[in-house]
Order: structure tokens, then sequence, then C-alpha cells
């Protein structure tokens, strides 16, 4: 299996005292811990207080979006460029997010996803269908889809800094949680896909993060399935205890 992968996603939240503080608070209470990867993805204009709260620590930094250009007239986007200058080593693309309240499309995700490969950096590719997609049984298809789409391009040398999250839509901020067999079902159809456009050996190495209401009540029981690699985190990761407790539950 690989390296555990736990992601937190701060989203709109926090301001700079509670970001530095949050960031302080987790790299104090993860001391020691090197079992785990872990990265926070604060909202970019707190990326350099977290990056000097977590110096020296294990955590790595991600942002919660990138665009595909390196530098010009394209007002409010940020670089990966900019990104790594104030020491981002991850990026989330595609979050669900993104997709459904802010209109991106899979081309413009794997537009965002080739651009962070080249930057250096490394990206989390999130996936997931909405409930009405669930109900009418594609979920399997839609994701499919979407991983075919982000992923258009990549070679297989490029797919080792990739990490996919599989977040169902109807699971986000919502307190519900897809069970632990839905999740494994949907990690193990990822990874056959991944097995067909790749190989067996891809397919293995990448990590699968799930994501959708993860807490410290279900984190044991999700990371116990065989083809789920990690988590990505929402609100549980804005409470240092909460946050802390789940990376130590899966150390």
């Amino acid at each position: 299996m690989a390296k555990p992968f736990i992601a937190g996603n701060w989203k709109m939240n926090t301001d700079a005292a509670g970001a530095a503080a949050l960031a302080s608070g987790l790299a104090n209470e993860l001391a020691g811990i090197g079992s785990v990867d872990v990265a926070v993805c604060p909202p970019f204009v707190y990326l350099q207080a977290v990056a000097t709260a977590i110096a020296g620590s294990q955590i790595k930094m991600g942002a919660q979006d990138i665009y595909f250009e390196d530098k010009g007239a394209f007002t409010g986007e940020i670089s990966c460029g900019m990104l790594k200058d104030v020491c981002c080593s991850y990026v989330i693309v595609g979050h669900s997010e993104r997709r459904h309240v802010l209109g991106e499309t899979d081309e413009l995700i794997n537009r965002k996803l080739t651009a962070a490969i080249t930057g250096g950096l490394q990206p989390i590719l999130c996936v997931g269908e909405l409930l009405e997609q669930r109900e009418a049984a594609q979920t399997d298809a839609v994701v499919a889809g979407q991983v075919k789409k982000g992923l258009a391009g990549v070679t297989p040398e490029q797919m080792q800094v990739v990490t996919v999250a599989y977040e169902p839509v109807w699971a986000i901020g919502t307190g519900k949680t897809a069970t632990s067999q839905q999740a494994q079902e949907v990690h193990a159809m990822i990874r056959r896909l991944l097995a067909e456009l790749y190989d067996e050996s891809i397919a293995g190495k990448t990590r699968i993060q799930y994501g959708g209401s993860a807490k410290p009540a279900n984190t044991a029981e999700l990371m116990a399935n065989p083809d789920v690699d990690g988590l990505l985190v929402g609100g549980a990761s804005l409470k240092v205890a909460d946050f802390a407790t789940m990376i130590k539950t899966v150390a």
C-alpha cells in the first residue's frame, strides 16, 4: 500500500492570525509522525503565514487552485511559479465547488493539472458525482469520465506525482458520508481504470484519497479499505484536535 496521504482543505476560512495558529498547532501536535504524508491547503492570502508556521515540520503546504498560464494579463489568477515561490508542494485541481459552483470544465481542469505537473507541483485531482447521478446509477460513468478527461495527455512518468481524490458531491459539507463500502467500490473502480489507462504498477502506486465529511469518528473505518490511501479533509481540518486525531489514527 502507498504511504497514506492526509490533506486539509481549508476552503474560504480562517484569518491571518487563525491560519498561523492552526498551522503551528498542527506542527506541534504532529511532531515525530513520519508514517503519514500531511498537507494543509490554506486560502491564497495566508500561504506565506502558514509556510512560516510549518517551517521545519513534516507538514507540506498546498494551494486550493491554480491557473494554467505562467504569467500575464489574467486578473485574479495565481500561477504555478507564484505558488512555488511561497513554498507550495501540492495544489488541488477540479474540486467539486470549482466544478459546480464556478463552472470549471474537465478541459480547464486538465490544463491546470498539466501546468501544475510541468511547473513542479503535485496535483490532487478531485472527482465525484452529484446525488442525482448516484441515484441514477451513473457514479462509475461520471467519475471515470472525470478521471479520463482530467488525466488526458498525462504520461506514466508524470503520474508519479498525481493524487486522485474521490469526493462524492452529496457528501461534501453535508454531514453525510459515503459508507465504507461505497467509498471502497469507487476507489477500486478508479484503480482499475488507472490500470487500463497506464498499468498495474502505476495504478498501485497512485494514491486515491476519500473526501466528503471525513472526520475523526469515521477515519479508521474509511482507511481500513484496501483502496483508500488517504483523506482530503474539509471542516475537520480547521480544528487542530480533530485533524491531528485523524492523522494519528492513520499513523
